[in-house]
């Protein structure tokens, strides 16, 4: 079995659950892949500032070379870090062998295939700067139509599934029918399931950052 490890840079075990059990959906048992849910050991539950995005990436560094020097770590081919702003993945890619994937970039880089305009929607609007950021050193010029963001505290939406499902649905409208997004990438790791429900409620594509980060895989694995 193929290895791929996840890494979840809040140290919500369910979150981590959750977004290995999405990402078996693309890196399949069946076709030889193992997806290993990996949970930093400090922070907070959820990042939604940058100051806990800017610290998370020495928690995800840890956790990954706990895991490389375990048991298993010469198994692992592949390390996919599922936060939105991609803590860590510069600093894994200068100091690991293997191919390292974030989901933002994954997501967006699907998103803008074929020179699509594409929109980000979300839930934290002190991570909307960093995203704003990072859009612009992935995106071609005039390609990024920009983020759109729920209303109500990220934490308690996460805890409301549903309402948080809805909420994301309105921004998805907004980044298509006011910004002219010919796709739009959910922007989180924990929105997982949220991207999954609106996949096919719009007429554009809907991207969700965890199977975008596991075609990646496929692609650099192939």
């Amino acid at each position: 079995m193929t290895l791929v490890a996840l890494v979840n840079p809040n140290t919500n075990e369910a979150t981590t659950a959750m977004m290995a059990a999405i990402a078996r959906r693309t890196l399949r048992p069946e076709d030889g892949y193992e997806v290993r849910g990996v949970t930093v050991a400090a922070g907070p539950p959820m990042l939604v500032d940058e100051e806990l995005l800017r610290a998370s990436a020495g928690h995800v560094l840890d956790a990954v070379d706990r895991l490389l020097a375990g048991p298993d770590g010469d198994r692992v081919a592949a390390i996919v870090v599922s936060a939105f702003g991609d803590p860590g993945v510069e600093e894994l890619r200068a100091r690991t062998p293997v191919p390292v994937v974030g989901i933002a970039e994954a997501a967006m880089r699907e998103a803008g295939a074929d020179g699509r305009r594409f929109g980000i929607a979300t839930t934290t609007p002190g991570l909307a700067a960093a995203i704003d950021a990072r859009a612009a050193r992935l995106a071609r010029p005039g390609r990024y139509t920009g983020i759109r963001l729920t209303p109500g505290d990220p934490l308690r939406l996460a805890a409301s599934p549903e309402e948080m499902t809805e909420r994301l649905a309105a921004a998805v409208d907004l980044c298509v029918r006011e910004d002219g997004a010919e796709a739009v990438v959910i922007g989180g790791g924990p929105l997982g399931e949220a991207a999954e429900a609106l996949r096919h409620r719009f007429p554009v594509p809907v991207v969700g950052p965890i199977p975008a980060a596991g075609r990646e895989v496929l692609r650099l694995l192939a």
